[in-house]
């Protein structure tokens, strides 16, 4: 608890810190939808999946065990399922099946409109005020979805890649609803703890999906395939999600939420540069009214004078 403490007082008198951990943060985020697409070719979408969160969950029970977190409480396992099984297992499974059809640059965008899909679930079951500058942004940020699928469909994509960008919405909407989930029924518990054991439960529902669907497919395990589970698993998933914590202990959520917009913008960048994807007119119109429409409808929530929690996990 004393290292905890003191890296705290650390970042505190050191905002610049902050900023690089988070363009750090970010960077690796974004890098990890790259190596999420060149998976596939080793492996099924969903194989990928379970090796991945079972070595990110088996990294944070470590560091649960070192930090004395402990276990939740029972009480609480119920709602952890639930949890897991909307935050990881359903995001990451339709996510990574519409990556077999779409884009990773493009596919980052569609997820990170989640808190877009958080602020009409906060609304409703939060109690959260639709602002007229919220309003203004979904209707932007819902503009912006519209253009990506609408360009598709208008230079004759396959019907593959829109049903893939169609899971990927549906996951960020998943998202968004474990997002509000979080608030109303485990926003009492360590973070680190609550995102540990919803992970595990998570993972859990991902084999079983696994079992189901890719039995007997084949699985190509070698240097790349093996880093892109390690690096997914260890460091975009656990270690920079443990750091996180931390810098969400520093700044606002709501500054939180505007610097993770980094995300798409440099999972588009590295598509671009390793796998040579293509900007369109379509991704780059859309990617920017759903960037700006998050803006306007978080910048807002300064002048109501509290930190409101839209987003529990961040990564990719």
């Amino acid at each position: 608890m004393n290292k905890d403490t003191n890296f705290l007082k650390f970042l505190t008198k050191n905002k610049w810190a902050v900023w690089l951990m988070i363009l750090v943060i970010t960077i690796i985020w974004g890098y990890a939808w790259v190596l999420m697409k060149l998976s596939l070719n080793y492996m099924g979408a969903f194989t990928f999946s379970a090796f991945r969160f079972a070595v990110g969950s088996i990294t944070l029970l470590l560091i649960v065990w070192v930090s004395k977190k402990g276990v939740p409480p029972k009480s609480m396992w119920k709602h952890l399922i639930i949890l897991g099984i909307l935050q990881t297992s359903i995001v990451f499974l339709l996510v990574m099946y519409g990556l077999r059809f779409v884009d990773a640059g493009k596919s980052s965008v569609l997820l990170y409109s989640m808190p877009l899909w958080s602020s009409i679930f906060a609304a409703k079951y939060l109690g959260e005020k639709i602002t007229p500058a919220k309003t203004t942004g979904l209707l932007i940020g819902m503009l912006g979805l519209l253009t990506i699928m609408g360009w598709d469909i208008w230079i004759g994509q396959s019907i593959e890649v829109i049903i893939g960008e169609v899971l990927i919405i549906l996951a960020a909407v998943s998202w968004g609803i474990a997002n509000v989930y979080y608030r109303l029924k485990l926003q009492d518990i360590p973070k680190l703890q609550s995102s540990a054991y919803q992970m595990i439960f998570g993972t859990i529902g991902i084999i079983i999906a696994t079992l189901f669907m890719e039995w007997g497919e084949p699985v190509e395990l070698n240097v790349d395939s093996i880093y892109y589970i390690l690096f997914t698993g260890v460091f975009a998933s656990a270690l920079c999600f443990t750091i996180w914590f931390f810098i969400l202990s520093i700044i606002d959520m709501v500054t939180a939420t505007l610097a993770t917009l980094l995300v798409p913008i440099f999972g588009l960048l590295f598509s671009w540069l390793i796998l040579g994807e293509r900007f369109t007119v379509g991704i780059t119109a859309g990617s920017t009214l759903i960037i700006i429409g998050i803006i306007i409808a978080q910048v807002k929530n300064r002048s109501v004078g509290k930190i409101r929690k839209t987003r529990h996990s961040p990564r990719p």
